[in-house]
């Protein structure tokens, strides 16, 4: 069963009860998390993990981790610090990581935050919880979000719920559900009255990123190979050509020697 949150702009009134839960869960202060930098001014940091963001005028959304179904993060991960349960979250394993910063790269949304304050820093986001989706239980944001605005299930049926939600109140919603396709499609769905522009949503694009980059990752190996054969094949020619220049002319090498020499002395 692929898993998945519905976020309902409509719904959200910004009283940040998911950010304090997601600060709880991983046990974060947050007066460190309000402190540490934020790259795009979204509130998101290596401390932060989720955050609330004006939509619109009177319109608020959380903004996270979203969760792909084939996430480009995972595809650009060297290490393999980075992976897509069967269940749907894409989670972090910090043992593995070496703070490459790919993944922050590969991101369309700019999720992966860095730890830019530690001597050994690692990257950070939202892993929705999948430890506690193991158990059984839900995500602590959607547990904790008092107006319905986080509803957490399978993501089939969250699509079919905003579906309806769409269908049987057509003047109160944009025909349009955020994540169902852009990018492959996201675990992370969005239903909303006002564009999401702000929240970063990148220009639509119906394909993965993973599926329009990985020919190249994968052909990167041989490409660097070819380029480091043909730098020692370069090198070579050069040295077969100096040699051979200087066995032909053994007065030009004297005469260079004997520059040498001068310019030493």
């Amino acid at each position: 069963m692929k898993v998945g949150i519905l976020i309902d702009v409509t719904r959200c009134v910004a009283c940040e009860r998911c950010v304090e839960a997601c600060l709880g869960r991983h046990h974060i202060d947050s007066s460190k998390a309000m402190r540490e930098r934020s790259e795009y001014n979204d509130g998101l940091s290596a401390y932060r993990f989720c955050s609330i963001i004006k939509a619109a005028e009177g319109r608020f959304a959380r903004k996270s981790c979203m969760h792909c179904l084939e996430p480009s993060c995972v595809s650009a991960c060297l290490v393999g610090s980075l992976t897509k349960t069967p269940d749907g979250p894409v989670v972090y394993d910090t043992s593995k990581c070496i703070g490459c910063r790919y993944c922050m790269l590969a991101c369309p949304f700019h999720i992966p935050r860095y730890e830019w304050d530690k001597l050994n820093p690692l990257m950070a986001k939202c892993d929705m919880c999948a430890e506690r989706i193991e158990k059984g239980q839900i995500p602590a944001c959607v547990e904790a979000c008092p107006k319905g605005a986080l509803q957490f299930g399978n993501r089939d049926k969250l699509l079919a719920e905003a579906q309806a939600r769409i269908r049987n109140n057509p003047e109160g919603y944009i025909n349009h559900i955020w994540g169902e396709k852009e990018f492959g499609g996201t675990s992370v769905l969005y239903i909303s009255d006002v564009d999401l522009s702000m929240l970063g949503w990148p220009e639509y694009i119906p394909r993965s990123i993973p599926s329009l980059t990985e020919p190249l990752v994968h052909s990167t190996p041989f490409i660097g190979m070819s380029v480091a054969i043909g730098l020692v094949g370069l090198n070579w020619i050069i040295k077969r050509r100096n040699k051979l220049f200087e066995e032909n002319n053994p007065g030009h090498a004297k005469e260079t020697e004997n520059q040498k020499d001068v310019e030493n002395e």
